[in-house]
Parts: C-alpha cells; sequence; structure tokens
C-alpha cells in the first residue's frame, strides 16, 4: 500500500512501521549556507521519497568510531549503538509520524532533541517510532545544525545581515514554519500544536516560548530537564563570544568570511575541539541576536512577555545538579499566568545502578521501550503508558490529568512525582544536593 500525502510542498511518500503507524522521514523543511539563516523549502519535483532518515548535523562523534571512545560509552550503547548515522552540513531534516488511518485536525508535539547544542540528533533509538500516533497525536522530530555550524558568532557575520548566531534556533522556528503550513495534509491541527525538548532541546522551548517570532506557531510547550527560570543560564549578547570566534577563524587558517566559509568541516571542528574550554560552552550557546532572543530570559518574564500558554516542565532526581534544574523549573511554574504543571521523575531504571539520569525519562514520555536494552517490566511499562497518556491528554486539551490517575494541579509547591511507586503529588524526596553547582551526576557524556 502506497502511504503519498500531498502537502503545499508536494506529493510525499511514506513508510508503515510495525506498530500500524506510518512515518514520513527525511523531510528536507529549510536549506541554508554556513553561517547563513535557513530559508524554507516551499516545493519540490516529482514524489518526495520519505522512506528513511536523512542525514544528521555535523558533531564531534561524525569524526570518530564513538563505539572506541570511553567517556561516551553510557549514552552511546544506550541510545545509539546498532544504529548507523549519516551527517552533512545539509541536514534540515524532519519526520513525521501519524496514525495508520488518516485523522482529521489531530495534536501535533513537536520534539527538539538535546545535547548541549553541539550534539544529538532525531533518530536515536529513543526517539525512533514514537508511540504517540497509536494515541490519536501525529509526532514531528527535527534536525538542526549544531556546534560551530549552528552557534558561532562573528562581527562579520553581524555586519553582513545585521544579526548573528542562533542559526539552529532559526532552523528550529523554520521547522515550526513548515509545519504550520503543512501539518494539515498529514492530518494535524495547525492550531493545536505542542513544542517539547529535553536538556538543549527544552532550552530552546524556552527560547521560544519567549520570543516574539513565534507567537502563534504552537500552543504548547513542554520543557524536560533543561528548562525554567535562571539567571546564570540566560543568554549573553554576541559580543561576549567575538573574541573566541575570531581565534577560532584565525587558527582554521583563514582572514575572510569567504574563506571561513571554505574551511574543511573536519578542520573546523578540530580547531573548535582543541579551544573549546576557554569559553564556556565552547562558544555554542544562544545570544541575544536582538529578534528571535530579544533579552535575557528572566527580564522578558518579569516584563509578562513570555507566550500565555499551558506549560509541562521537570527534571529527574540524578539529572545534572537536581536541586537547581527543579527549583528552576518551580520557578517558571511560578511566574505563569497560564496553567503550568511541574513533575519529578525519580523512577530508578533497571539494568545498572544509576537511577533516573539524565535522558533517563525519554525512553517513557516516547513510549519506546521495546527499543531499548534494560530488561524493562511491567512497572516500567506501566509507568510509560501513564506518561504517554499525560502527555498526550496535554497535547490534546492543555491538561495532562487523565481519568483514573492521580490528580495534578497547576504547580506551586508541589510537583507530580513519578516513582517507583504509585504516582503522586506532593514533594520529591530525592533532590539531591551537590558541592558545586557545576557538579555533574551522570554516568556519561
Amino acid at each position: 500500500m502506497q502511504h503519498i500525502v500531498n502537502t503545499r510542498c508536494g506529493a510525499v511518500q511514506g513508510v508503515q512501521l510495525s506498530n500500524g503507524t506510518i512515518a514520513y522521514k527525511g523531510i528536507r523543511y529549510a536549506t541554508a549556507g554556513r553561517f547563513e539563516y535557513p530559508t524554507e523549502v516551499t516545493s519540490w519535483e516529482g514524489i518526495y521519497d520519505a522512506s528513511d532518515y536523512g542525514a544528521c548535523a555535523y558533531q564531534a562523534r561524525s569524526f570518530v568510531n564513538e563505539a572506541e571512545l570511553p567517556q561516551k560509552a553510557f549514552y552511546f550503547n544506550e541510545f545509539r549503538r546498532g544504529v548507523d548515522y549519516t551527517y552533512s552540513e545539509d541536514c534540515l531534516f524532519l519526520n513525521i509520524f501519524t496514525p495508520q488511518q488518516k485523522g482529521e485536525k489531530l495534536p501535533v508535539i513537536l520534539y527538539i532533541h538535546g545535547g548541549s547544542f553541539t550534539g544529538g540528533s532525531a533518530n536515536e533509538k529513543h526517539f525512533i517510532d514514537p508511540i504517540w500516533p497509536t494515541k490519536g497525536v501525529i509526532g514531528v522530530t527535527i534536525n538542526y545544525r549544531l556546534g560551530p555550524l549552528g552557534f558561532a558568532v562573528l562581527p562579520q557575520l553581524q555586519q553582513e545581515v545585521g544579526k548573528t548566531g542562533n542559526y539552529g534556533l532559526y532552523d528550529q522556528l523554520t521547522a515550526f514554519q513548515w509545519v504550520q503550513h503543512n501539518i494539515e495534509a498529514f492530518g494535524g491541527d495547525l492550531n493545536n500544536i505542542t513544542i517539547m525538548g529535553q536538556s538543549a532541546g527544552a532550552m530552546s522551548v524556552q527560547q521560544h516560548c519567549l520570543s516574539p517570532l513565534s507567537k502563534g506557531l504552537f500552543h504548547k510547550a513542554v520543557m524536560i530537564s533543561g528548562g525554567g527560570l535562571s539567571k546564570m543560564l540566560s543568554a549573553s549578547k554576541p559580543e561576549k563570544y567575538f573574541d573566541f570566534w575570531q581565534m577560532i577563524m584565525q587558527k582554521c587558517g583563514a582572514t575572510t568570511l569567504e574563506e571561513f566559509r571554505s574551511v574543511p568541516v573536519e578542520t573546523l571542528y578540530q580547531v573548535w575541539q582543541k579551544n573549546k574550554k576557554s569559553t564556556l560552552g565552547g562558544g555554542c550557546f544562544p545570544c541575544i541576536d536582538g529578534q528571535l532572543i530579544i533579552d535575557k530570559g528572566h527580564k522578558v518574564l518579569k516584563s509578562g512577555r513570555q507566550h500565555n500558554i499551558p506549560y509541562l516542565i521537570g527534571t529527574t532526581s540524578e539529572d545534572m545538579v537536581p536541586p537547581i534544574l527543579y527549583s528552576m523549573a518551580q520557578n517558571w511554574c511560578k511566574k505563569q499566568n497560564s496553567p503550568a504543571y511541574l513533575w519529578y521523575f525519580e523512577h530508578k531504571l533497571p539494568g545498572d545502578d544509576h537511577g533516573a539520569w539524565h535522558s533517563a525519562d525519554l525512553w517513557y514520555w516516547f513510549g519506546t521501550l521495546p527499543n531499548c536494552w534494560r530488561p524493562f517490566d511491567k512497572k516500567d511499562y506501566d509507568l510509560s503508558e501513564e506518561m504517554v497518556n499525560r502527555l498526550v491528554a496535554f497535547a490534546q486539551t492543555g491538561n495532562p490529568n487523565v481519568d483514573g490517575l492521580a490528580t495534578w494541579t497547576p504547580a506551586g509547591k508541589k510537583a507530580l512525582v513519578f516513582g517507583n511507586d504509585a504516582t503522586t503529588l506532593g514533594k520529591p524526596s530525592k533532590l539531591k544536593m551537590w558541592k558545586t553547582m557545576f557538579t555533574v551526576k551522570n554516568p556519561g557524556e
């Protein structure tokens, strides 16, 4: 059976998955040259073959055998072992997952992956074939530019077009726009879109929730282990990183933008890798460009300029500095005039003693436990079913409450705690303190 959808861009053919849903993979939503802002794709010739994932953004693992890197072993084994990846500067692809029987005006969840703005992709094992379409929600996952190619800032670039940096965030924004223009063809409701992200993806979601450029492009937001109110993690002006990127450009042997755009990508990454510790985040971080990011997050919140939409936000018990991430999430909720629901995930995953590590809850939110090596049991599947049902309810109505489950009230002092026992509303029992806020209690990466 052919699964062909006629979008504004043209026809696109997908494939049926083993769970009965239909996947349209590797759809090119935008194009962009190096250090250039993206242009939305509006047409193509013939029938677009969407049977396989598109290339991932270049990142450090693009140039090495990740299986041989001890420091990457945990996350490689968890999320990437056994999956083949291709990498390219031409990486602006998205994937759409729909029910087998095409619906009309179905809610949509658009997911932004994490990875410190320098790594990750939309086709890691925990994102492959999300269960959401079996419950009547369309899923969208996206790739966007990362690292030096996604977040470099230079005065020369600013002079060229009036702004610099945030190329990866503008990729995400363009994906939102493409979905707005085309999702109805897949049965989606362009007036009921939820954006969702984890770690750097959650930080990205937050930036879009504070941006005037994304008004009306989505209607709810989910932030996992990364979003929240924090002065220390707010964006800075690009000038803060100018000296660093001028140094990278010089060490690449380039004296002009034209030469810098022509530097072999592996050379660029080698130079960046050797020098990235000299500045916060390796210089790859959102900056105040004056258009997408208009000010520091806490100032935008204080002035009430954030999107007035429902929010889900939370973190895990063995996350990166859990008390700080939890406090950030809780403070975000307190600043909202719209419903904001807080959670805390402290369910211990089977198979090792790392507990609820950073990213552990993604298996449960996506309902992709069968993709994992871990010996999940009925308790895990039941918890995943609850979390997926709450997420689906939130995507449908803005309210994550489900009949027969514990009542979840918008956040004040209490969070919904997903633990080893029954889910309850209360104060997390496993908030852990570390010696400094930069101590990371994580199994890897």
